[in-house]
Formats: C-alpha cells, structure tokens, sequence
C-alpha cells in the first residue's frame, strides 16, 4: 500500500464551535455542509444545546468523548470527522492533538476549527443578563436591593463616568461605563418582580429603540437635517408632541446641581426661541445664576468647567500641604544642626 493509497491518507478532523448567545440551531452554510458531508459526528455533552436541531436535520450524533489518537484512528483512511465542541472548547483533545502532532511519530489528519456561528455586536449583553439573574437569586445582598436602596449607587457611578471622561483615562471609561450599564441591568432585573407593573430588560431595550427611532425621522424617515441644530429641533419637536408638555421647563430635573440645572433651563429657554430676563436679586445666587447662563450661551458647561477649576485648586491644595511639610522638615533639620 502506497502513501497516496486512500486507505494512507490521514483524513481530517473538524472542531465545530458555536457561540451560547446564538439561538441554537442558527449555524453558518460552511457548517452544515462540514455536518452533513462528515463520516462521523461526535459531541461529549448529551446536553449539547445544538443536539435537537443537528437530528432534526437528519444529521446523526454519536454520544462519544475520544482520546486524540482515538479520534486520529478514526480518521484514518481519508476519513472526516467533526466534533461539536462543548463550551469548554475541548481544551484536553486539542492539547493532546498537539502533543501528537509535536512527537513527530503520528501521521496527524488536517485539523480545521470551523466556528459554525458568531457572536453579533452585544451579544456579550446577554451574558450580563444571565449573570445578573443568577446574582439576584443567589447573592445575600443583591436577593434584598430595592430601586431605592440602589438609587444613590446611580448617581455615583454617573459621576464617576464623567470623571473619567474629563480625565480622558481610557481604560478607566471602559469600566464605568460598565458600572453605569450594569444599574440598568440590576433595576431591570428588580423590575421584574414588580407584582404590579413589571417590566424587563427586554422592555427597556424596546422603549429606547422605540424612542430613537421615532425621534431620528432625518434618520429613519424622510425629514431632512444637515446640521447639529436640524436634528436638535427635530428632537425636541417630537419629544413636546410625545409629553404633551405645557412649558420648556417639564422635564428638566431640579435634584441636579445648580449649575447643571441653571445651564439647562437657559439652553431650554435659548432654543425655545424665549427672551427671558434674568431674576434679580441679591447674593451669590444671583451671581452664580448670571455666570452660568452666560457660560450656556457661550456654549460652555459651567458644572464641567467648574470642576475642571476645582481640581486645578485641588493641586494647589496639595501643593501647599507639600511645601508646609518640605519647610518643616528643613526647620526641624535646621534646628538639628544648631
């Protein structure tokens, strides 16, 4: 028998791999074709979400966890076999095809990993959720958290998220946005133990898309916007006929910092087309109120630029408290040496 002989060639083993957060079943052409053209199909997990919909197809599946030379002898002349991974990844067979592969001494099959579906843009969302849910039913503390209770945990994370764009730490954005997305996930999960009125993530996710669909019209309809404003005053059109509101000023929240809440008014006010005379009065209020509306009307964010302020002070502060200790230590040095 010679080495070019079929019952010589060392066949092929393909590693088929899918992804949990793909409804199973959904599998790549390339796949099937590799499921339905194979001699052999074989998957270590009896519970292999994938399992119903590969028989349902016609495709048979041997309940079967081989050794890597078990596997290399099953492909021995010209055979294919394709192993439907389990979640792990089936990382002992691929260590021991390497194993086998690096002794020199086994004519090694062509060994092809053919991811049978991927991953969309947030899938990974899904994997929070499930977490979550886990978190909520087992976890001491999270099983008791109330929206309340978790409310003042929102407003830090949002601070923390814009001191970290205002810091322009990358890596630090990355995680409180995490922190920030995950306030959403957790009262999402609460929610959907309301026995009134509950709602899911899922629920959230649809209102928000809802929302910016209906309010993109340039986007998603015929409206047209060129610039920045266009799409302003579409926004706040659509939003005044969603609300029903009477006054510019619905809405807006008064709990924010005064800054933030003074800026947001003129900005309601400005593009409301109002001409509002400032309040007069005594105090730094007043003062205070003056500067902010003028910062909006410059197209400055008072809150921002006043921490940006603060922290410049905040090194001053630091680089008093520095000096007073350097001048002590070379009195107390001085006092030494006399």
């Amino acid at each position: 028998m010679n080495a070019t002989s079929p019952e010589a060639a060392p066949g092929r083993i393909v590693l088929l791999t899918t992804s949990h957060r793909v409804a199973p079943g959904l599998l790549s052409w390339p796949a099937w074709q590799a499921l339905r053209t194979a001699d052999a199909v074989l998957c270590a997990d009896g519970a292999h979400p994938q399992l119903p919909y590969l028989r349902e197809a016609g495709i048979s599946v041997a309940d079967a966890s081989p050794t890597a030379q078990e596997l290399v002898d099953a492909c021995a002349g010209g055979r294919t076999v394709v192993v439907v991974a389990t979640g792990e990844g089936e990382p002992a067979l691929t260590d021991g095809l390497a194993r086998l592969a690096g002794s020199g001494r086994v004519r090694m099959p062509e060994l092809e990993l053919l991811p049978a579906s991927y991953d969309l843009p947030g899938a990974r969302l899904l994997d929070l959720v499930q977490v979550m849910d886990r978190i909520r039913a087992e976890c001491p503390w999270s099983s008791r958290q109330t929206h309340k209770g978790l409310a003042k945990y929102g407003i830090e994370e949002a601070y923390e998220l814009v001191e970290a764009i205002e810091a322009g730490d990358r890596e630090e954005l990355r995680e409180e946005l995490g922190d920030v997305l995950l306030q959403v996930v957790f009262h999402s999960r609460i929610a959907e133990e309301d026995p009134d009125a509950p709602f899911s993530i899922d629920d959230v996710a649809g209102g928000i898309v809802a929302k910016l669909i209906h309010r993109h019209p340039h986007v998603f309809g015929d409206e047209k916007a060129e610039t920045p404003e266009d799409v302003k005053e579409h926004w706040l059109r659509t939003k005044a006929v969603e609300k029903r509101r009477t006054s510019v000023t619905e809405g807006v929240p008064l709990g924010q910092p005064g800054l933030a809440l003074t800026a947001k008014l003129a900005s309601r006010a400005h593009t409301a087309g109002l001409d509002v005379p400032l309040p007069q009065g005594e105090g730094i209020g007043y003062e205070l109120l003056a500067m902010a509306v003028r910062a909006e009307a410059q197209g400055v964010d008072p809150e921002a630029a006043l921490r940006a302020a603060a922290r410049v002070y905040r090194d001053a502060i630091k680089e008093t408290e520095d000096q007073g200790k350097r001048d002590a230590e070379d009195g107390g040095e001085g006092l030494a040496v006399s």
